[in-house]
């Protein structure tokens, strides 16, 4: 391994299967969803309020899928996977869209430890996360679920006191 693991931080190991977290909440603006569309989905429906208003089939305007999906990612990131020995990010899968999120909607996130597979003679677990995004009104707006691998605690050497499963083995 070629980066510098430190004490702190959870391990593969240290994420039972059925953890809940509250990712915490983010209001949307018009003028965010406008500004995140015209650049990485430009979609009348997304870029232009007037006419996503009489032309649009969601009578308003609306965010991009690819922007609530990166609202989830920034809420994961900053809530949870920031504590952690975060390798990378393996996939997503089961990614839904329930209903459009429109200016002024708060999202809210929740993401569950679904599944655990350690890998011990690479040092490394990769956890799936069922993720979903609420707005306001509690209606689900996103599903989805994303692995990533994560470091395994490093192997203790003894003639490093301190190293960090050096503490933990004296627990």
């Amino acid at each position: 391994m070629s980066e510098q693991l430190t004490a702190t931080g959870r391990w593969a190991e240290d994420t039972p299967i059925g953890e809940v977290r509250d990712l915490g909440s983010y209001e949307v603006t018009e003028r965010e969803i406008v500004d995140f569309a015209s650049r990485w989905d430009p979609q009348f429906f997304h870029t232009d309020p007037q006419r996503a208003t009489s032309e649009g089939a969601f009578g308003g305007l609306i965010a991009s899928g690819i922007h609530t999906m990166a609202i989830y990612q920034r809420l994961e990131i900053t809530s949870r996977t920031q504590e952690w020995h975060v390798i990378g990010g393996t996939g997503i899968k089961d990614l839904v869209l329930r209903r459009p999120v429109r200016p002024g909607d708060v999202l809210t996130g929740t993401s569950e430890i679904v599944d655990r597979r350690l890998e011990p003679e690479r040092r490394r677990g990769l956890l799936t996360f069922a993720g979903q995004l609420v707005n306001q009104s509690g209606e689900l707006v996103l599903s989805l679920q994303v692995s990533a691998y994560v470091h395994m605690r490093p192997l203790a050497t003894p003639a490093d006191p301190t190293h960090p499963t050096n503490d933990q083995e004296k627990a």
